[in-house]
């Protein structure tokens, strides 16, 4: 089933508040539908409070995390937190959630940094719990990582059964995981030193591992992928800005025509209708968001 685009901006945040607020403004104005923000300790702003400012100043716009890592906060209370936004938002949150993007971050606030498939095995636990948050009267759960008694589960999100669940990875585990459980996929490449790994699987074959695990669900969801290095070269307005501790960004000069046939032979082969674009690229990029946009 094809699914219509729509496209998302990514951004690190801005400390002034007049700034932060136009950006989201600017964001809706332009079509975009929603305002996502990266969860590391090098950006600007801290996600929940700029997204709960991006939601309080817009009507339409929804926002998003670009994603959680896991092990940064307890899983209950991060669903707690998200539910509350989405509350307050009036059902304009999309949750996105990670085991991490890197053993930077843990090192500057000392926490262990533990193997790939401890980190996996932990995310899917606390993945559990927020569902269970997310859709139940109370909370409990006894595993390896977590425990949790009697919690209820306040407050209730306005979406249902839950805000929309968006997980990335390059990996099978993990895209595995967000086959059973996700509503939004997002199939990355795998970076190296020296750029994108050559030993990395091929997207058909990404897609192909979530087709296999999700069964009956594959109709049902969304894929995502970002577009960070397009720059539409018959655009006066030009790319300002990457995103900050993100991968590195592969320029992809294209036209208008050029990018409105890539993204829809891509949705054609992959599936994927949901894109996402860095903050510099707002004003450069709009002429293919308008055009794609709900199509």
């Amino acid at each position: 089933m094809v699914k219509a685009f729509r496209f998302g901006v990514v951004s690190t945040g801005n400390p002034s508040s007049s700034a932060w607020i136009a950006l989201a403004q600017r964001i809706e104005s332009l079509g975009y539908s929603i305002l996502l923000m990266p969860d590391r300790t090098i950006t600007p702003l801290a996600v929940l409070p700029a997204l709960t400012m991006a939601a309080t100043v817009t009507k339409t716009l929804h926002v998003g995390s670009y994603v959680f890592a896991n092990d940064y906060r307890h899983p209950a209370l991060l669903a707690r937190d998200v539910a509350t936004l989405d509350q307050l938002s009036n059902g304009r949150v999309e949750f996105g959630f990670g085991a991490s993007v890197g053993a930077s971050d843990f090192q500057q606030l000392g926490i262990p940094f533990d193997s790939a498939g401890t980190r996996v095995a932990r995310f899917e636990e606390a993945l559990s719990i927020i569902k269970q948050f997310f859709t139940a009267e109370a909370v409990n759960f006894a595993g390896k990582y977590y425990t949790i008694s009697e919690m209820r589960a306040l407050p209730r999100p306005i979406q249902q059964p839950h805000p929309p669940i968006f997980i990335g990875s390059a990996g099978r585990r993990m895209l595995t995981i967000a086959a059973r459980e996700a509503d939004i996929i997002a199939p990355t490449l795998r970076w190296s030193g020296q750029g994108v790994d050559p030993t990395d699987a091929p997207l058909e074959q990404k897609i192909d591992w979530i087709r296999e695990a999700a069964g009956e669900r594959f109709d049902h969801l969304e894929f995502c992928q970002s577009v960070f290095g397009i720059e539409l070269t018959d655009n006066p307005i030009r790319v300002t800005q990457a995103v900050r501790g993100g991968p590195p960004v592969q320029p992809r000069p294209m036209t208008t025509e050029q990018a409105i046939e890539h993204l829809l032979k891509q949705r054609e082969q992959l599936g994927i209708s949901y894109i996402t674009i860095q903050e510099g690229q707002i004003e450069n990029f709009a002429p293919v968001m308008t055009r794609l946009n709900g199509k």
